[in-house]
């Protein structure tokens, strides 16, 4: 990322000031050749909300990126880099189109100066949605390059070809000229031409080749910035006074023993109680000193109790996918099927946790924030000082991991607002409890499923009812005649819905919940028709693309075909997920008398069209597969009210590398396809390929989410 040049990352070392147009910008870029796309996601994003741009964005929405005269290109993207890998991957899409190597391609991202707008960092968009655009870009660049190149060497552009960052006459390949040498001088700006010619897979030289983490080296080293990192003349650390529960009131409160600690500054601001010094330990130290009393209501819900609230407050739902009729279904059905699903909340746990820094002059402010979504920051900072979004900059170092829970910008609008009070830079770094206080849950989550078999082992009907999980991943892809699925809540929601505080996305939002529940319902039912698994699924479906992954996971897995429960401790599970396609195969082992369960081997067969970065995929792969892990066998938010009980890692139990089993990845090859997503397919099938091999090792089935030992040993106890 560019920024590391700038390791402080001063504002006017790296960018005009804020509140500048887009044309202004273009101005001061200097000599070089600018490329001006429409960007995809920011028109879905309206499309979406039938409406138009929103105030403070440009109207011509775009990405784009500069030839600079000394040869380099840069790439402008408001995606972040938060350990997926795009600061990678981008720079070999656009080296793909450009001509040019991916280490000449410098990286700038979520950085709202110098960024196009952008919807945010989630849902596994960043390649397959702003990939394209990107693409167009450097092939219209390639374009205006030859362009220039045929007025130069005075000669027709057909007998041009582009080559590592130079443009040759194929007739005479010693007539040549550099894009250094072309963009010496000029200041050009073109917008991508509506079909822009993209190179055919088979072209490829760049695309589809594994790369190294370009980031890998300032991470592993300390070198890289995250916005605790960023450091400013005078600035302070602050730290929140934070209630004990969600809906406690504040009663009495007394500042003065932190007011006498020198250089202490307590500042109260509406809901927000900081405490601010030039030493965050002494700020700390003094925040304790504060004497606040709290009247809470008493308990109604806990998470015991959570889903039969859910039960009695879940809305209408509405059918999401529907074919044939459930009641002829279920005339036909030889066996028939009637299961319920939970699974718990569950915190984001990211290892960075919410951190921004804050400077305000006048009326602009600059803010570096951990954030998935700099643009939306930006409009919220703006909205609670009061400034024209056009005055508020938001830069986005690297993200030390967000899946999903950096999509909210709190700590952005508590270091702005007290920025502008105390007129100094301030830094907002919650601490371990703070994150675990404040953020949005996976939400409880409860999946109904009445099915049912015939003789043959065929799926004749299928009543699916999810509540609160939401949409995705909830339309099953199996052959079903009769089938209907309807959704009753989604997985967003505040304190006033059917939750006791927020919830919110979390990797793969829904799709975790709904796997689970669909996938062990399919090995229930195969488990009873006496066929193997993966023979079951293969019988009932006629998607090849599923087909063909299940097939390449059994093959590398060494699947032996076996009813369940064989005792071998095995299990299968599959799934699609916005594009990509993919089976997972697991090996547990099953200590009953602990119910302790240890994944000793997982295998992942991934189809994802053009996998950009096969060594970038597979990363994602193992880290999907090891922070699956957790939401599986252990991670659960306990509650009483709306106060959270777990407020570390002491009782929030998150993967360790002990527990990791060996993991293999296969990536098909369908360069046929546009690249999809791939930072989150992998996570969504653990939950039950586990629970389908705790059920092959011991017989006992999971109904619920996480398996802790305690839930296993009793599963186990009640065979």
């Amino acid at each position: 990322m560019k920024h590391d040049e700038h390791p402080d990352f001063m504002v006017d070392e790296i960018g005009p000031p804020s509140g500048l147009c887009r044309r202004d910008f273009l101005k001061l870029l200097g000599g070089g050749i600018i490329i001006v796309v429409s960007s995809g996601d920011a028109e879905a994003f309206f499309q979406e909300r039938g409406r138009g741009p929103g105030a403070g964005y440009p109207s011509d929405f775009n990405a784009y990126l500069r030839i600079g005269e000394d040869g380099r290109v840069t790439c402008y993207t408001g995606k972040i880099e938060q350990g997926q890998g795009a600061i990678t991957a981008l720079p070999q899409m656009l080296a793909e189109e450009l001509e040019v190597s991916a280490e000449s391609v410098d990286m700038v991202m979520g950085d709202t100066d110098l960024c196009p707008w952008d919807m945010g960092t989630f849902g596994s968009q960043t390649i397959r949605s702003f990939g394209p655009a990107l693409r167009a870009a450097a092939a219209e660049a390639r374009a205006v390059l030859l362009e220039l190149a045929a007025e130069k060497l005075q000669v027709p552009a057909d007998r041009l070809e582009a080559k590592a960052g130079t443009v040759y006459d194929k007739s005479r390949p010693q007539a040549k000229v550099t894009y250094a040498q072309l963009a010496q001088g000029k200041k050009i700006e073109r917008h991508v031409t509506p079909k822009p010619a993209l190179k055919k897979p088979a072209e490829f030289k760049v695309m589809g080749k594994p790369f190294n983490r370009r980031d890998a080296k300032v991470k592993v080293t300390g070198e890289a910035k995250y916005a605790g990192d960023i450091r400013l003349p005078g600035m302070l650390y602050a730290k929140i006074l934070r209630p004990p529960a969600h809906d406690a009131k504040l009663k009495s409160l007394d500042t003065s023993p932190a007011e006498k600690t020198s250089g202490v500054r307590v500042v109260r601001d509406g809901d927000l109680i900081a405490v601010l010094h030039e030493y965050p330990d002494v700020a700390e130290k003094a925040l304790a000193s504060i004497k606040v009393q709290y009247d809470r209501p008493e308990a109604e819900v806990d998470d015991k109790t959570i889903f039969d609230r859910l039960l009695k407050s879940s809305p209408e739902g509405k059918a999401v996918a529907q074919g044939g009729n459930l009641d002829e279904g279920a005339k036909i059905a030889a066996l028939s099927f009637d299961e319920t699903y939970l699974n718990s909340y569950v915190a984001h746990a990211a290892m960075e946790t919410h951190t921004a820094l804050a400077e305000v002059k006048g009326d602009k402010a600059t803010v570096w924030a951990s954030t998935q979504a700099p643009f939306r920051a930006k409009d919220e900072i703006a909205q609670v000082l009061g400034f024209p979004p056009q005055n508020v900059r938001l830069i986005s170092p690297f993200v030390g991991g967000g899946f999903g829970g950096k999509t909210r910008n709190t700590q952005a609008v508590q270091a702005a607002r007290l920025a502008k009070i105390t007129g100094k830079p301030v830094q907002v770094a919650w601490t371990r409890a703070d994150e675990f206080f404040y953020d949005t849950f996976r939400p409880a989550a409860i999946v109904k499923i009445k099915s049912g078999v015939s003789n043959s082992g065929q799926i004749v009907f299928w009543d699916y009812q999810v509540l609160f999980a939401g949409e995705r991943s909830s339309q099953q892809f199996y052959n079903i005649p009769h089938h209907q699925t309807v959704v009753k809540g989604e997985w967003g929601g505040g304190a006033s819905s059917a939750h006791p505080f927020d919830v919110g996305a979390w990797r793969a939002p829904g799709s975790n919940t709904n796997v689970f529940a669909r996938e062990s319902h399919i090995d229930i039912m195969a488990a009873k028709a006496g066929i193997d698994p993966v023979e079951f699924r293969m019988m009932n479906l006629n998607n090849k693309r599923m087909q063909r992954v299940i097939q390449a996971a059994a093959e590398k897995f060494g699947w032996t075909p076996a009813k369940a429960p064989s005792g071998r401790g095995v299990g299968v599970a599959c799934a699609d997920y916005v594009g990509t396609y993919l089976a997972t195969m697991a090996e547990v082992e099953v200590r009953k008398d602990s119910g302790e369960v240890m994944v000793k081997r997982v295998v992942c067969s991934q189809d994802m069209g053009v996998a950009v970065n096969p060594e970038g995929a597979t990363i994602q792969v193992e880290g999907c597969i090891t922070m699956g892990l957790g939401y599986t066998l252990t991670e659960e938010i306990h509650f009483k009210g709306r106060e959270i009980l777990d407020l570390n890692f002491d009782t929030y139990h998150i993967p360790r590398f002990s527990w990791l089993p060996r993991i293999e990845t296969v990536l098909l090859d369908s360069p046929e396809l546009a690249p999809s997503g791939g930072g989150e397919p992998a996570i969504i099938t653990i939950g039950a390929v586990v629970a389908n091999a705790i059920y092959d090792a011991t017989g006992a089935r999971l109904m619920q989410l996480p398996m802790t030992p305690e839930r296993v040993k009793s599963a186990i106890q009640s065979l």
